[in-house]
């Protein structure tokens, strides 16, 4: 852990949430991701169940969080589960957690051991009606690997087969969209280290740099700022290589008189910000690159507009291209025609603009939460329209992250440079 210590009462507020939504008589499990092998001996560096990580803040493997708000046993009603910390094992991976380390990250008094957790869990597993299990229902998901929570739910439904066991994960996308006021503090931490790492990132450019050492400046900044690193493999795409959306090679050189787009955010506390700006790399927009950077910025602006409870992304995505459809014709990228005999199915702006305009944001960069039910106050979006043109090799993208709140939405990266003038003024000092 790389970051200061948070607020356990972010975690003793989420599992409260989560019990509010359990039925009488059930227990909720939660397991930890598994260590995933690579070649060899090694291994890839352990990335905590999100499900988890909410509950509890911990990210140490071997770990369950067990929720049994009517167990008889006061003390057994919220459980956290650790791997025994072993001297031999420390001395080759480092320090395990103790359980008064744990209680102060987690909010949870009760530490059980992972390997005297079985003589515990059966009575509690007797006890209940309902077993809540987790699983990963991520409608993007690619992994078709047995991961440890479906072999956990294969194992308690192999040893309990007459209990009546619910998706944990329907509560969860429901619950995790909606960000306490907690959360996004530790949000605003993330997106903080971003900003100023952009700041850094713009007076470092210069024609001649490489990709990946635009990269280095980023990870460097992350670090030296206490972040665990990036949030997601950043996208350092200059000149035509910008209209790949998740291009990540980033292992060319940035040439004057390219547009250099750059999609990145730090990991903080387990959160994520998510940022995307698009400069010049000699400091200075062309006149076209300007007319194209400021269609975009308009679009930018109009979608955060519309982001407010109520609406669902399905119909605001579809209000953003009515927009895109209008600045799109007035920089000459499309014409009355083309909008007269679009597809409604494909519409003509899609030819510039192919992606989504916004998605949720937490602790998953691609976080938790509904496309196609009405945004509510507490959710996290992106705001991150683009625009693409293959007959120019340009391609440009500018995203925020914004707090949707029932008195307007907070857009957490105000006052990090945005326009033209501001990006150019900070370039060239």
């Amino acid at each position: 852990m790389k970051h200061l210590p948070l607020n356990p009462e972010i975690f003793v507020t989420n599992r409260k949430r989560f019990v509010e939504k359990m039925k009488p008589a059930s227990i909720a499990i939660f397991v930890s991701n598994d260590e995933v092998p690579r070649n060899g001996d090694a291994i890839y560096t352990f990335q905590q169940n999100s499900d988890l990580y909410w509950l509890s803040g911990i990210e140490q493997e071997d770990s369950m969080v067990i929720l049994f708000p009517d167990n008889p046993d006061k003390k057994y009603r919220e459980v956290l589960v650790l791997v025994r910390p072993n001297e031999l094992k420390e001395k080759w991976d480092g320090k395990r957690l103790r359980k008064e380390e744990a209680t102060a990250i987690s909010g949870i008094e009760t530490i059980v051991w992972l390997d005297s957790l079985d003589g515990l869990l059966q009575p509690w597993i007797h006890l209940a009606d309902n077993v809540f299990l987790d699983s990963n229902e991520n409608d993007r998901k690619a992994n078709l690997l047995r991961s440890r929570d479906y072999r956990f739910i294969d194992e308690m439904k192999s040893r309990y087969p007459l209990h009546q066991y619910e998706r944990a994960a329907r509560v969860m996308k429901e619950l995790r969209a909606i960000k306490t006021p907690l959360e996004i503090e530790v949000v605003k931490k993330a997106v903080a280290v971003t900003g100023k790492t952009f700041e850094r990132v713009m007076k470092f450019m210069k024609p001649g740099v490489m990709e990946y050492e635009i990269e280095a400046e980023i990870v460097h900044s992350f670090l030296s700022q206490r972040a665990s690193g990036e949030a997601y493999g950043s996208i350092i795409a200059s000149g035509d290589r910008a209209r790949t959306l998740h291009y990540v090679s980033n292992n060319q050189e940035c040439k004057d008189g390219e547009l250099v787009l750059m999609d990145f955010g730090a990991l903080y506390g387990g959160y994520a910000a998510d940022l995307t700006r698009t400069i010049p790399v000699n400091g200075k927009f062309t006149p076209r690159q300007k007319e194209v950077y400021n269609a975009c910025l308009h679009l930018h602006n109009y979608a955060k507009s519309l982001l407010k409870p109520g609406i669902s992304i399905v119909d605001y995505t579809e209000k953003v291209g009515d927009e895109a459809t209008v600045q799109f014709m007035k920089i000459g990228l499309l014409k009355e025609e083309d909008f007269k005999n679009e597809d409604p199915d494909n519409r003509a702006y899609r030819k510039y603009l192919y992606h989504g305009i916004s998605h949720h944001l937490g602790i998953d960069v691609h976080d938790l939460g509904t496309r196609t039910e009405p945004i509510q106050a507490g959710m996290l979006f992106t705001v991150e329209p683009g625009i693409y043109i293959q007959e120019e090799g340009m391609g440009i993208r500018i995203e925020n992250n914004v707090w949707i709140t029932e008195n307007g939405n907070v857009d957490l990266f105000e006052g990090i440079p945005i326009t033209v003038e501001e990006i150019e003024a900070v370039m060239t000092r």
